[in-house]
């Protein structure tokens, strides 16, 4: 089984790409013969495996809220649906024991703002799941993210790259120590980093797709624009991320969705294969 997020659905794509996105993450998963697993929290139930009615009301995003993993048991109590954030999903697959993750981008370490840093970094570094990504959000400060990284104990590897991705971008500046050309590799890795006792999330980066990548010049003369509006609007807390993503989709013509949906599939994909080769790996 491969988890997915929510909020990439309900915040994170504009309808009706979340629409899209959701096909065609489920899609790749499904063609390698492995079960995606969107999660949840439904009516303050927890859930691993969002779908039919419910699944509807979230891409229709209708009274949904946004959950990281702190704000899970409040939703239950409250009985609220949530779309669960990286973190929030890590920990609800943990929890039914998925070892195997898929998304778009980590959140990391703001720039400009060394003391703003998401949550899921934290969770990366005391869950175990095996997380397939494009690298961090390319709004973010990319250096310090993996520095924090590498300072928390969560173990990088690229996937056929040795750079780390800037989520749009192939590259980042920064380069990760470890490459695995395989999903059988990665399964090996996660089992031996699970003998040691390990608790910590494994983080696999790959780059988006080439035909959809976009140019790094592009993407940070975009992001510049979009922080200088976002600090002109005041724009601040929670809603910096999804304000700078619109923005920097508006810079690029929409380049930067196209990418998104493309990158979300491929992670999607790399993600089945990594399930399906642990289930050939002695535990």
């Amino acid at each position: 089984m491969v988890a997915l997020e929510s909020s990439v659905l309900a915040q994170g794509l504009p309808v009706p790409e979340n629409r899209e996105a959701d096909a065609r993450m489920r899609g790749a998963i499904a063609a390698r013969g492995a079960v995606p697993a969107i999660t949840a929290v439904v009516r303050g139930v927890p859930t691993v495996g969002l779908e039919g009615d419910d699944l509807e009301r979230f891409l229709r995003r209708e009274g949904v809220s946004k959950v990281s993993a702190r704000d899970i048991p409040w939703a239950m109590v409250t009985r609220r649906d949530g779309a669960t954030t990286v973190a929030a999903s890590l920990a609800l697959s943990a929890a039914a024991g998925l070892e195997v993750f898929a998304t778009g981008g980590i959140g990391g370490v703001h720039r400009g703002a060394p003391y703003d840093e998401s949550a899921d970094l934290v969770e990366l570094s005391r869950t175990p799941v095996v997380t397939v990504c494009a690298g961090a959000k390319s709004i973010l400060d990319l250096p310090a993210t993996v520095e924090r990284l590498e300072t928390l104990g969560v173990p990088v590897i690229g996937y056929r790259t040795g750079h780390f991705p800037g989520f749009f971008t192939a590259r980042s500046g920064v380069e990760v120590g470890a490459v695995a050309e395989s999903a059988s590799q990665i399964a090996e890795a996660w089992r031996a980093h699970r003998a040691l006792g390990r608790g910590s999330a494994l983080l696999v980066v790959q780059a988006p797709p080439a035909a959809d990548a976009l140019d790094a010049a592009v993407v940070a003369g975009a992001v510049d624009g979009a922080l200088a509006a976002a600090a002109a609007a005041g724009v601040r807390g929670a809603a910096v991320t999804p304000f700078l993503l619109a923005a920097v989709e508006r810079a690029t013509g929409g380049r930067s969705l196209r990418a998104n949906l493309a990158l979300l599939e491929a992670n999607a994909a790399l993600a089945a294969d990594i399930a399906v080769a642990l289930a050939g790996v002695t535990a």
